[in-house]
């Protein structure tokens, strides 16, 4: 049996070399990628690639940050304004580590670019309540001991408050799914369920009282 030619030329030197066709389909790849890049529109803003300030409205107060394009809404709020409670643990959304609130809807802030947070409210879980001032969620969360290692506790109590905005009085079914985006490796589940019926309660209990 016969076996192509192991040089860069063909049998007689006839037709295209090897070299010839790898650097011609590189060339048509690379044109074609390139076909769908998108093209500033006149006037547009460009961002990068190096820093470049912006402007985030994070727990009711307008933040400047001087960041590349490509820092995440997470890194933004830990690495340049201190605020630490959402947390980096899995970067890709699957955790609910990195939970705030992005005009009040609980959002993966490791995948939100700090650009485009511009414009939004952000509300972190800083912004819920202070160790003096606790929110009814965190109160709840104290209360029934909902956390072990902590580390995914804020991420939890953000997407908390989020549910019981929406759904003030949720079954224990409606409780987990609302936090099947939040993940506890220490295994708390039961005491951060609990946590939120509790804050539901306390939430109503004033309302009841001046009826």
């Amino acid at each position: 049996m016969a076996h192509p030619p192991e040089n860069d030329e063909d049998e007689g030197g006839r037709g295209v070399s090897r070299r010839t066709f790898l650097k011609t389909a590189g060339v048509g790849a690379a044109a074609s990628s390139l076909a769908g890049v998108a093209i500033p529109a006149a006037g547009a803003t460009v961002l990068g690639p190096g820093a470049a300030p912006l402007t985030l409205k994070v727990n009711g107060a307008a933040r400047t940050v001087n960041v590349e394009p490509r820092v995440t809404l997470l890194r933004a709020l830990r690495n340049h304004l201190d605020l630490t409670g959402a947390k980096e643990i899995c970067d890709r959304g699957a955790c609910g580590g990195c939970t705030v609130l992005l005009d009040g809807e609980p959002i993966a802030s490791c995948l939100m670019l700090a650009a485009d947070a511009e414009g939004h409210e952000i509300t972190t879980v800083e912004g819920l309540g202070t160790p003096d001032a606790m929110s009814p969620v965190q109160a709840a969360f104290v209360e029934a001991d909902a956390l072990q290692c902590g580390f995914c506790t804020p991420g939890f109590v953000v997407s908390s408050t989020a549910l019981l905005r929406k759904n003030a009085n949720p079954s224990l079914e409606e409780v987990k799914d609302g936090l099947a985006g939040n993940i506890c490796r220490c295994g708390t589940y039961s005491r951060v369920f609990e946590a939120v019926q509790k804050a539901a309660k306390a939430s109503a209990r004033p309302a009841a009282k001046r009826g």
